[in-house]
C-alpha cells in the first residue's frame, strides 16, 4: 500500500501544475470521466455531499454547477497545498461560495457518522494506504440509504494493455517531467496504476465493506471504472 507521507509529500510539489498536467497527459478524457460521475450523482439528488481526495476542486465545482444551489458540499483532502489550489480556484472564478474544503484524513475522517447523503471520491482511493478501512469510514459518514462513488483507473482490456502500459511506463512520465519538472511523481502514478487491483476486485472490496447494489461500469476501454455502493 502506498506511503501515506512520500504521497502527500508528492502531491505537494505538484499542486501548482496538477490540472494542467491532468489535461495534457489525459487529452482532456478527464474531463468526460468527471462528467460521468458528476451525472451518476445528479440522479440520486443528494442534500449533503462529501467529496473525498477533492484535491484541487475539479470534482466539487462539477458537482456544485450540476446540483440544487441548497446542496451542502464538503471537500476534504489530506494535502494542505492541494486544497490551497481548490480555494484559490474557488476565490478566483467566484465559484459557489457553500462549498467548504478542509483538510482531513480519509482513515479517521474528521467528521461525524450519517453526515452525508453522499460521497465520492475520484482518483483518489488508490493512493491510501488501507483501502478497507478508508472504505469503512466513508460508510461510516453515509446516511442510512446514501451513496458511494469512486472513479478510478483500473485494469484496460486486455488487447489494450499492452498499448496503454507503454504510454503510462514509457511516454506519459517523460511528458510530465516536462510538464511540471517532476518526473518521479509520474513515475509512481504509473507504478499505482499498474498495481491496482481490477474493477472485480474492488467492487468485493466495496462488498466487504458492507456496501450493497454494488455497480461498476468501465470506461474507456477499462482504463478508468466507475464503481457504486449503497449504504
Amino acid at each position: 500500500m502506498p506511503d501515506p507521507i512520500a504521497v502527500n509529500t508528492m502531491f505537494a510539489r505538484i499542486a501548482a501544475r496538477y490540472d494542467a498536467a491532468n489535461l495534457l497527459l489525459s487529452g482532456g478524457v478527464d474531463r468526460w470521466w468527471r462528467w460521468r460521475l458528476v451525472r451518476t450523482v445528479a440522479k440520486a439528488k443528494p442534500a449533503a455531499l462529501l467529496d473525498l481526495a477533492t484535491g484541487s476542486g475539479d470534482v466539487a465545482f462539477a458537482l456544485a454547477r450540476a446540483l440544487p444551489a441548497g446542496v451542502r458540499i464538503l471537500g476534504v483532502d489530506f494535502c494542505q497545498p492541494m486544497l490551497d489550489q481548490a480555494i484559490a480556484k474557488q476565490k478566483a472564478r467566484a465559484q459557489r461560495t457553500t462549498i467548504e474544503f478542509r483538510q482531513g484524513d480519509a482513515l479517521a475522517l474528521p467528521i461525524a457518522a450519517e453526515s452525508f447523503d453522499a460521497v465520492t471520491i475520484a482518483f483518489g482511493l488508490r493512493n491510501v494506504a488501507d483501502r478497507h478501512r478508508a472504505l469503512c469510514e466513508m460508510r461510516r459518514v453515509l446516511r442510512p440509504g446514501g451513496k458511494l462513488h469512486v472513479l478510478e483507473f483500473s485494469q484496460p482490456t486486455e488487447w489494450f494493455r499492452p498499448l496503454y502500459y507503454f504510454y503510462t511506463k514509457r511516454l506519459l512520465p517523460s511528458m510530465a517531467g516536462w510538464l511540471t519538472g517532476d518526473r518521479a511523481a509520474y513515475a509512481y502514478l504509473n507504478a499505482s496504476i499498474e498495481a491496482y487491483p481490477g474493477h472485480a476486485q474492488i467492487s468485493q472490496e466495496l462488498r466487504d465493506a458492507d456496501f450493497r447494489e454494488v455497480t461498476c461500469t468501465r470506461l474507456t476501454l477499462g482504463i478508468v471504472a466507475l464503481h457504486s455502493g449503497t449504504r
